[in-house]
């Protein structure tokens, strides 16, 4: 062995040995399609982990499409109605202020006024769906005019340092994030309507450079996986390339028992962070993932029906990360994804006095007495949606809530009877009725109750609704 050659052949020899046997051990098992082999219960515990990204990618992205792409503010200044498609169960009893902020290159400020609302929040979450509102008016916020700065682990050259003029700085769990604005627009109050709504026109975002009087940093290239028109589209046609850029641009934590699970699932594809989409390898089986998704999809809507279940969710939902658990994040994903903690709103399900599930083929009622009516500190409201997709079932009254904003009336007892019906009945007030098609279409109805009373909510019970 002191012939150099023949050390140099025998190094060689050993390093190919070495990597062959890597290689081997490396390989994922695929079959005569090319897929990647998983079990029924692999395949299932990757949609179960999966949602709470798809659903945010699908949400988020959608949204940034229809507003002009990221770094872009849009402010709503009219009620909803049914033609919104972006996101399920929406409400029109808030009017929404959508930053969507791109972090990469530089932090974002976002420039508050006081609003002179009855209910004003910040919500803010990234691809992962964990949500943090740092300001509210339930802790007294919006009182005066502010700037907040964002930024993320991997925004370029900014570490959290203090910035003179800057209010608040808040780091966020992803390179791509929706802060958005709820608002009360109190639409029964003609004169404070038009005032908020000045001061919601008011808002506006701008780079870091900017906020100092510099040319802002030029915007990183980035090209984004394609959305779907459900999420269930993504499990079936992109999941692996939404996956992968999502691992991309949220921070894991290595302390964090859902964070670890999610990447060891993903580990036999090939999807690891700051890894490289290759459509060529650890190729899935869409139409699988898609049938088990929509299995997932079916028993996660089901649980609406179980209030014992919802209530026990209620603390762990839209929660920040090590407060909530995989069951909740699954559920409120499936739901309706973003949405705000208990400490904010509370979305109970009214469901039937008979059982069964509320369909367009019935007329129903929905009877309060004060003593009975949700125990809210701010407002609340109830909203009719068809289950199947969560949209605002379509009517010429444009008429999809009963609450403070789009309008209710109480009876001579301070209570009050909500009527769904094809037609108003006889003796209830125009205010009080939310109008469906005679189908055969499953509907939901879904209370929000904004700020609750913590301590009376334990004992309230949520309404139910009796087929007439």
């Amino acid at each position: 062995m002191n012939d150099p050659v023949q050390k140099v052949l025998t190094l060689c020899f050993l390093l190919l040995l070495i990597s062959c046997t890597t290689e081997k051990k490396e390989s994922t098992p695929t079959d005569e399609n090319g897929y990647v082999i998983l079990s029924d219960a692999q395949v299932e515990n990757i949609v179960k982990r999966s949602y709470q990204y798809v659903a945010l990618y699908n949400v988020n992205n959608k949204f940034a499409l229809k507003q002009g792409g990221w770094n872009t503010l849009q402010a709503d200044t009219e009620l909803k109605d049914h033609t919104m498609r972006e996101i399920a169960r929406p409400n029109n009893d808030t009017f929404y202020v959508s930053a969507l902020l791109d972090l990469r290159a530089e932090p974002m400020i976002l420039d508050l006024p006081a609003f002179g609302s009855q209910y004003v929040s910040l919500m803010v979450t990234a691809y992962d769906h964990y949500v943090g509102v740092p300001k509210t008016t339930g802790h007294g916020d919006f009182g005066k005019p502010e700037k907040i700065l964002f930024y993320a682990d991997r925004t370029y050259g900014y570490h959290g340092e203090p910035v003179n003029g800057v209010d608040i700085i808040y780091k966020t769990t992803g390179d791509f994030v929706s802060a958005v604005l709820r608002v009360m627009p109190h639409a029964n109050d003609p004169e404070r309507f038009k005032s908020i709504v000045d001061k919601i026109k008011s808002v506006q975002i701008q780079t870091l450079s900017e906020f100092r009087g510099e040319e802002p940093k030029p915007p990183l290239d980035i090209t984004f996986p394609d959305v779907g028109k459900t999420d269930l589209d993504i499990f079936e046609n992109n999941l692996l390339e939404v996956m992968q850029f999502v691992f991309n641009h949220i921070s894991f934590d290595t302390n964090d028992e859902m964070d670890q699970q999610v990447l060891e699932a993903y580990k036999p594809l090939g999807i690891v962070p700051g890894g490289k989409y290759d459509p060529d390898k650890g190729k899935i089986d869409g139409k699988r993932f898609r049938t088990k998704a929509e299995m997932v999809q079916k028993e996660y809507l089901g649980k609406l029906s179980d209030p014992n279940l919802m209530t026990e969710m209620a603390p762990k939902m839209f929660k920040l990360k090590g407060l909530t658990d995989l069951e909740t994040l699954l559920t409120v994903s499936i739901i309706g994804p973003i949405g705000l903690p208990m400490e904010e709103a509370m979305y109970p399900n009214v469901t039937s006095t008979d059982g069964k599930p509320l369909n367009a083929l019935n007329d129903y009622v929905i009877k309060l007495s004060k003593d009975e009516l949700p125990p809210d500190q701010a407002f609340w409201s109830l909203t009719l949606y068809d289950k199947a997709n969560g949209f605002f079932i379509p009517n010429d009254h444009k008429k999809y809530s009963v609450g403070l904003n789009a309008g209710y009336k109480l009876n001579k007892d301070g209570g009050i009877e909500i009527y769904v019906a094809e037609k108003k009945p006889a003796g209830a007030s125009e205010e009080n009725w939310l109008p469906i098609v005679r189908k055969d279409e499953d509907i939901d109805l879904i209370l929000r109750v904004y700020v609750p009373d913590l301590e009376k909510i334990k004992s309230w019970k949520a309404p139910k609704a009796q087929k007439l």
